[in-house]
């Protein structure tokens, strides 16, 4: 497989609409750090091309003082799209001068806890009850992931850059 990764361009908002609606129910994503709802559609963010095709797509934003992950989709698990994704963004925070590379996740999504950690990051944070506030916000989100956990909880991870 041939992997690319490049900055989302005008031409890929239908794709990137229908990979966040796919994957988030919708492109607008709830940051209860940040005391609002996005629209990660209208981020910056990259793709990753394989053989042609959008494979995966990962959407950052600045905030604080650091660049922080909003959404992130591998359509093809471990074919190291994910990482490929995650460099880019790293990148582009590196060349901002940013200290480090934050994302949050929810407490249910135990895949995605591994992978971060192997990449680097680092738990830094437990927002009790976070996603039931964000229910408030956002009424679709799930009770319950895909494997029966109770999604309750936010995990905040960061990555710290050497600049």
């Amino acid at each position: 497989m041939s992997l690319t990764v490049r900055p989302v361009t005008p031409g890929d908002v239908d794709r990137v609409v229908e990979i966040l609606t796919g994957s988030w129910g919708g492109t607008q994503v709830v940051m209860l750090a940040w005391g609002e709802v996005v629209d990660a559609s209208a981020l910056p963010g990259f793709v990753a091309v394989a053989d042609g095709e959008i494979a995966g797509l990962i959407t950052y934003a600045e905030r604080a003082g650091a660049v922080e992950i909003v959404t992130i989709d591998a359509l093809v698990q471990g074919a190291g799209i994910g990482r490929a994704l995650l460099d880019a963004v790293r990148e582009v925070a590196r060349e901002r001068g940013m200290p480090r590379l934050t994302l949050i996740t929810t407490n249910d999504n135990t895949r995605a806890l591994r992978f971060y950690q192997r990449y680097g990051f680092d738990l830094v944070a437990l927002h009790r009850d976070a996603v039931t506030r964000a229910r408030d916000l956002k009424p679709g989100i799930p009770l319950l992931s895909e494997d029966g956990i109770p999604i309750r909880h936010e995990l905040e991870l960061e990555l710290p850059l050497d600049s």
